[in-house]
C-alpha cells in the first residue's frame, strides 16, 4: 500500500497535526522553488453581478457590486474562491488546535490561480416593477444584460428602434442565453507546504466539499448545479481534480 492512499485514509484534522509536527521541527515547507500545483474547474453556476461588467455609467448605482472592468469581475472570482478555500482551512486548523502562528504559516503556503472570461453588458437592466417586462435598447447598446434578485439571469434582445419592443420573461420572449463559456472558472491551488502537497485527491475534496458549501450560502447571486470530481485521466501527471460544479444555494 502507498503513502499516498495510508494517508487517504487518516481524517484530515490528523494531517493537520503531523504538520503541526513537521512545522516544529522545521520541516514543513517544501525546499525553495519546488511546489505542487491542483487543478480545478467550476462550472453551471449562475452569474452574480459582480461577475459580469460594464461601462454603462448608471449601473453601478442601480446595480450595486457591478464590476465596472473585466479586471474587476476576474479579481472578484479569485478573491472568492480564496477566501472560502482559507475559511475551510482555518476551521480544520482550529478544530484539531492548532496554535494561530502555525495555522497561519499554513494558510500562507498555497495561492490560487483563477482562469475566467467575465461577460460584458453594454447595458443592464431590470423588469419594469410589478411585472416580467424588460424595455428594449437600441441595436448598438446590446447585449442587454437583464439582472433579478442580484443575478444576471439573461439577455434582452428587443430593440428599441421606429417601433419600441419589450422582452418578457414569463413567456420567454426575445430572450437569449449568455454564452457558456462564460458559466465555466478554471483555477490552480499551488502550495509551498510538503504535507499539503502530500494530500490525496479525496481529502482535497474534502476541503473543496466545504468549501463550496460556504460558497452556496453567499448572498452575491444563486449559485446551481453539483459538485462531483474530474477523471483522473482528464489532468496530467502533476495535479489533480479539485471540483468541477457548485451547488445549489441552500433555501
Amino acid at each position: 500500500m502507498t503513502t499516498s492512499t495510508n494517508m487517504a485514509r487518516f481524517p484530515i484534522f490528523l494531517i493537520l497535526l503531523i504538520f503541526t509536527i513537521s512545522v516544529v521541527l522545521g520541516c514543513g515547507v517544501m525546499p525553495q522553488g519546488q511546489t505542487t500545483t491542483r487543478n480545478f474547474t467550476v462550472s453551471g453556476f449562475t452569474l452574480p453581478v459582480a461577475m459580469v461588467f460594464t461601462n454603462a455609467l448608471t449601473a453601478p448605482t442601480r446595480f450595486p457590486g457591478i464590476s465596472t472592468t473585466s479586471n474587476a469581475a476576474k479579481s472578484f472570482v479569485s478573491r472568492l474562491v480564496m477566501q472560502r478555500v482559507t475559511d475551510v482551512l482555518e476551521q480544520q486548523g482550529r478544530s484539531a488546535g492548532l496554535p494561530d502562528v502555525i495555522l497561519s504559516n499554513v494558510l500562507n503556503q498555497f495561492t490560487v490561480q483563477i482562469e475566467y472570461d467575465p461577460f460584458e453588458c453594454k447595458t443592464v437592466s431590470a423588469p419594469d416593477p410589478g411585472t416580467t417586462m424588460v424595455k428594449g435598447v437600441m441595436k448598438e447598446m446590446l447585449p442587454n444584460c437583464i439582472v433579478v434578485g442580484g443575478t444576471v439571469t439573461a439577455l434582452c434582445t428587443a430593440e428599441n428602434g421606429v417601433r419600441p419592443d419589450m422582452c418578457d420573461l414569463t413567456k420567454n420572449e426575445k430572450l437569449e442565453i449568455i454564452p457558456s463559456k462564460h458559466f465555466s472558472i478554471s483555477g490552480s491551488l499551488t502550495t509551498t507546504n510538503i504535507i499539503m502537497a502530500n494530500w490525496s485527491t479525496l481529502m482535497w475534496q474534502n476541503v473543496v466539499n466545504r468549501a463550496v458549501r460556504m460558497l452556496a450560502s453567499e448572498t452575491c447571486g444563486q449559485v446551481v448545479g453539483a459538485m462531483r470530481m474530474m477523471p483522473l485521466a482528464q489532468l496530467d501527471r502533476t495535479s489533480s481534480p479539485l471540483c468541477n460544479r457548485l451547488p445549489r444555494r441552500r433555501a
